[in-house]
């Protein structure tokens, strides 16, 4: 048996100050894990991502998708997305993680990794649109990846696996404090979608 197919610990916050990441590894078993990775890739409303840098737009090869309760406008990297209505599929994932986490969401921001090339820069998710230390709440679906914390002042940085399957959640002072990131990675070359789940404000 491999060390990742052991429990995680839910209750172990992996950053040592400002903030609560907790693991909670695979929510669900790989054949359900499967099933929604397939129908998601097939069934989302998948665009590439705009950014708006140094006044010039960047259009991403990553794509994503934002669902939510109600048509939300959601900016970041100076661009505006208004909310889908949610899909069976993710109400029923919503649903999920709200138990696992004992938290509650609005709404879901997704992203495609094609292949490990495709990351996300250094960023923390301090939108105004977010409600102020809300929860995060992270599924990953797909292939395996790295991801990473870094912490605003002191740099220290904190690395987990991300399996297929998995949620992690993020909270309390997390995005104030600290950066995070998904590296890229020459060495995978399968898709990997990642679910976002989040409360809207205002």
């Amino acid at each position: 048996m491999q060390l990742f197919d052991f429990p995680a610990d839910k209750t172990h916050n992996w950053l040592p100050q400002d903030g609560v990441v907790l693991y909670y590894g695979k929510i669900m078993n790989r054949d359900r894990a499967d099933s929604y990775f397939r129908r998601l890739l097939e069934t989302i409303e998948w665009r590439n991502d705009e950014a708006i840098i140094l006044g010039k737009k960047i259009i991403t090869r990553r794509k994503v998708a934002w669902y939510g309760d109600q048509p939300f406008e959601y900016t970041y990297s100076n661009t505006t997305k208004l909310a889908l209505p949610w899909t069976t599929d993710l109400l029923e994932l919503k649903a999920l993680i709200e138990k696992e986490s004992g938290e509650t969401y609005n709404s879901c921001l997704l992203n495609l990794y094609h292949t490990g090339e495709e990351g996300m820069a250094w960023h923390s998710d301090g939108e105004t649109d977010l409600k102020k230390d809300g929860a995060i709440g992270s599924l990953s679906l797909g292939a395996e990846r790295k991801f990473a914390f870094k912490h605003k002042a002191t740099k220290e940085k904190v690395e987990l696996q991300l399996e297929h399957g998995s949620l992690l959640v993020m909270k309390g002072t997390t995005q104030t404090y600290w950066q995070h990131r998904l590296p890229p990675t020459t060495k995978i070359a399968t898709p990997r979608v990642n679910l976002t789940f989040r409360t809207i404000v205002g």
